[in-house]
């Protein structure tokens, strides 16, 4: 029986090989969860039970080798996609000085552990030492689970990742073209140019590339290809000049941060399909590497134990120094610890490297007992750095206040739509200005004149559309049509059974000459409804914005609900990524700045003081097409109702006629608010 069953192991039919890689990713967390053992470590010890060196159910072919290139570039772009590029710009020197320290201490206590303890040559000592200085953020989706990814001391890891994994990488190609024949200086002359030009056309090009896709694209998968295009297109170059993909697939989520915002669709397809498929691919072939029967040879065994504890304590080294010098917690240490400490992708690509390359007396460079050795620090470290930051995380998400809920408003965002052409738009821009730990659903709302069936069966098309664009950022929304006399009291009405506070609506497009800039239903809304009211025009999509002009009126601070427009222009500066030049009177901006601090809201702004405000040609001369300029208006009879409002709509036709435009109203009634609740219109 033993005999016939072992002729069909290992598998190779593709069909069970995938049934069962599906059935571990569905079942390993399932089970783990139990046992508070972190999912990656499961992933990696089921891929050592069903690998070559385990029960040798299946081989790592070539699916393998695939979809684990994949899952690796995945976490690496995903690591810098999830950054929030306003907090690394204010920490760039420190992640620089924590990527220095991370690189330094490992490679230097490394290297003399190796020549001093192993007896290794010194180009194998450096190598060896390469591979401790390096790291793969490995446990990242766990930070991101807690919700603590925006910690400093999170920041500092991801930014250092770069400059760790940047510099191990050189090393391997100085000591990879020592071993190469007609090394001359000026290979290693042109291989830093090559590298600079490479990543200079990223950083310029990608950008540009990407805005001008996703202005004219806007089907989900499509944009999710092209991006997963991207992913692969900078790992390549980076390959072809002599670095490892990882750094190129790194630098475009770096680049390509600011037009996929964390609260899109394109963000959730990213997210679901790499946790879902690719990563768990990724580390199932880490694990089928891994020969636990190596552990039998003795010096392979020193090999491995000298490797792990080297590797252990250089990055706590490198953790207490970040720690002690920017003056974080003991918690912030441990989860830079365990950022910083699992060991997968540069690690595997030096080991590979160094088991390959021969040495001129024609031994290896790493020889078996490193290349086994090797594959027991990956699966101790990353065993280390998922307890680590398992543990850190959930201690932080419990003693942390939670992070966007600086008023006392609910979040129930709830879009009405009557305009085919702006559902995307609209529903989009309501996403963003959602808090992002929401559990309250969106609400879509269609207002139908009395007789009007046509106009019904539209409505309802939108809103099916508008549910569509939620479902596909994993955000519910409830669909509400509703027949009334005219559209206004339709809304006012809607406001009210649905306690909300905001209500966003779509400026009008003019049909005659003679009509108003804003239409009278805007005018109307404006008398009838005392919720805050934002007004948006768009000509490109809103994750293509790059800068926010936010012109604020004098006295705005005395309003009572001036802290309820600035969370949202904070939130979505920060789900855009971009920086908000903010104008008014010196008096206003101090208070428009106190309260951003004061609640802790990280906005990139500059504040400029504005007296033009009869003539907006100033500000017109700085507004490019990719920004967009929003106006804080007043109501009749609020103290910041100043009389040159009377003739802002002459302005605006005048000078943003051609502008992505933003007017709020902000709220004026006196209750408590429940439930907040965006309202989208026309």
């Amino acid at each position: 029986m033993i005999n016939s069953l072992s002729e069909y192991f290992p598998i190779t039919d593709p069909t069970w090989i995938f049934f069962i890689v599906l059935s571990i990713i569905l079942l390993a967390p399932m089970v783990l969860e139990r046992l508070r053992v972190p999912s990656i470590v499961g992933m990696i010890l089921a891929g050592i039970a069903i690998g070559p060196h385990g029960g040798e159910v299946l081989n790592r072919d070539a699916s393998f080798e695939l979809f684990g290139k994949v899952g690796l570039y995945y976490i690496m772009f995903l690591a810098s996609l999830e950054m929030n590029l306003q907090d690394v710009e204010k920490i760039r020197w420190k992640a620089l000085v924590f990527g220095l320290l991370t690189f330094a201490i490992p490679i230097v206590m490394g290297t003399t552990a190796n020549l001093w303890i192993l007896g290794t040559a010194a180009a194998t000592a450096v190598l060896m030492g390469a591979m401790y200085a390096s790291h793969t953020l490995l446990p990242y989706p766990i930070v991101l689970r807690y919700g603590v990814a925006q910690r400093l001391s999170v920041n500092l890891a991801v930014g250092s990742t770069i400059v760790a994994d940047t510099l191990t990488l050189l090393v391997l190609a100085v000591v990879g073209g020592i071993f190469k024949e007609h090394t001359t200086g000026l290979y290693w002359v042109w291989l830093v140019v090559k590298i600079i030009l490479i990543g200079a056309f990223i950083v310029y090009a990608f950008p540009r590339v990407s805005r001008w896709f996703f202005r004219r694209v806007n089907d989900g998968v499509v944009q999710y290809i092209f991006v997963l295009g991207m992913v692969f297109l900078g790992a390549g170059l980076m390959e072809i000049v002599g670095m490892e993909g990882i750094l190129g697939a790194f630098l475009v989520g770096f680049v390509l941060n600011k037009q996929i915002p964390a609260t899109s669709p394109l963000m959730n397809h990213i997210e679901f399909i790499g946790n879902a498929l690719f990563i768990p691919y990724f580390l199932i072939g880490v694990g089928m590497l891994i020969d636990v029967r190596a552990l039998m040879d003795l010096r392979a065994v020193e090999v491995a134990v000298v490797m792990i504890v080297v590797s252990i304590v250089s990055k706590w080294a490198a953790a207490f120094a970040a720690q002690r010098l920017y003056g974080l917690s003991k918690l912030d240490r441990r989860l830079m610890f365990g950022l910083t400490t699992a060991r997968a992708a540069a690690t595997l690509a030096i080991v590979l490297v160094g088991y390959r390359i021969m040495m001129p007396n024609g031994e290896r460079l790493f020889g078996e007992e490193v290349l086994n050795g090797t594959m027991i620090l990956i699966l101790v470290t990353c065993i280390c750095s998922s307890f680590t930051t398992e543990n850190a995380s959930r201690l932080l998400a419990a003693t942390s206040p939670t992070v966007g809920q600086k008023s006392h408003t609910e979040d129930r965002l709830v879009i009405a739509l009557s305009n085919p052409d702006t559902v995307d738009p609209l529903v989009n821009l309501a996403l963003m200005l959602r808090r992002p730990k929401s559990a309250l659903p969106l609400s879509a709302v269609n207002i139908v004149l009395e007789g009007n069936e046509e106009r019904q069966r539209q409505g309802r098309k939108d809103l099916e559309r508008a549910a569509h664009i939620a479902a596909a950022a994993n955000v519910r929304m409830l669909t509400h049509s509703r027949w009334s006399v005219n559209v206004v009291s339709g809304l006012a009405h809607a406001m009210k059974e649905l306690d909300a506070s905001d209500l966003i609506i779509g400026l009008h497009q003019r049909a005659r000459i003679f009509e108003s800039f804003f239409g009278q239903l805007s005018t109307d809304l404006v008398s009838s409804v005392d919720r805050q009211i934002i007004v948006y025009r768009a000509f490109i999509p809103i994750n293509t914005v790059r800068r926010i002009h936010l012109v604020v009126p004098k006295k705005a601070e005395y309003e009572p609900y001036f802290g309820l427009w600035a969370e949202r222009i904070a939130q979505l500066s920060a789900q855009l990524s971009c920086t908000v030049e903010v104008y008014s009177g010196q008096i206003t901006l101090n208070a428009v700045e106190e309260y951003w601090k004061k609640n802790r809201l990280n906005v990139a702004a500059q504040y400029h003081v504005y007296n033009s405000w009869k003539d907006y040609l100033p500000l017109a001369h700085n507004v490019k097409n990719d920004h967009l300029v929003c106006f804080v208006m007043a109501r009749q009879g609020n103290i910041s109702r100043h009389h040159y409002m009377e003739q802002l709509a002459t302005q605006l036709e005048r000078y943003f006629s051609s502008r992505n435009l933003m007017l709020i109203y902000p709220a004026r009634y006196r209750g408590t608010y429940g439930n907040t609740n965006v309202l989208v219109a026309k």
